[in-house]
């Protein structure tokens, strides 16, 4: 966990861009909310292994968003289940039900498909804040950060040489 924590230190102190950061966060969130086991995670995990963004991120925030999916659960199977009994949306699911495609996907279950439209709605609102913390952080807090003398005390100790291992 440790070695985890100090590649994310190291990608939020970097030069890389911070959109790949805040990318990385918004399809870790995708994952960790929705059922791990199902076709569009896997599709997730190859948009985010083409594209190149932070795997560390990407990883972090799919840890932190699946304990969060625990608590959210009844809320995305109620939302799914209110989707899923809606009398106009009746054909539609109908008609994905009947071809095979769309029942792998399980979408015609309440909780993948209320997490998936809930995660789809909330991932702009999670790229514009990330993205704006991240720049926030690197412009203003990261410098303060380093003068403090807690800081200064915990680079001594062993998180702090896995970090340095890592910076090369």
């Amino acid at each position: 966990m440790l070695t985890l924590l100090a590649k994310f230190l190291k990608a939020l102190n970097s030069e890389s861009g911070a959109w790949a950061l805040a990318f990385a966060f918004v399809l870790g969130m995708m994952m960790g909310f929705t059922p791990l086991w199902r076709l569009h995670n896997l599709a997730i995990l190859l948009i985010a292994l083409l594209f190149r963004i932070n795997l560390t991120g990407f990883i972090l925030s799919f840890v932190i968003c699946s304990g969060i999916a625990y608590l959210l659960d009844p809320w995305f199977h109620q939302f799914g289940f209110y989707l899923l009994s809606s009398e106009s949306w009746q054909p539609l699911w109908q008609s994905m039900y009947q071809s095979a495609f769309w029942r792998v996907l399980q979408f015609h279950h309440s909780i993948t498909l209320g997490s998936f439209i809930i995660s789809l709605a909330f991932a702009p609102f999670l790229l514009i804040t990330s993205f704006f913390i991240i720049t926030q952080y690197r412009s203003r807090i990261q410098t303060w950060f380093n003068k403090l003398k807690l800081v200064q005390m915990l680079k001594a100790n062993r998180f702090w040489a896995i970090y340095s291992d890592l910076r090369g």
